[in-house]
């Protein structure tokens, strides 16, 4: 899948364990900011199909 989409700033992270979800820690002038975020590998799931 190919996704175009317009931005002001990027930020590559990887999603760390918290609780029962997961947390990725973004600047604090994004706070109140609207993001996207994008999946950009497989999840092991997918790779077994």
């Amino acid at each position: 899948m190919e996704i175009k989409i317009g931005a002001y700033e990027t930020i590559e992270k990887v999603v760390k364990a918290s609780g029962n979800s997961g947390r990725v820690y973004v600047p604090i002038d994004w706070i109140g900011k609207r993001v996207k975020i994008l999946l950009i590998e497989p999840l092991e799931k997918e790779n077994n199909k």
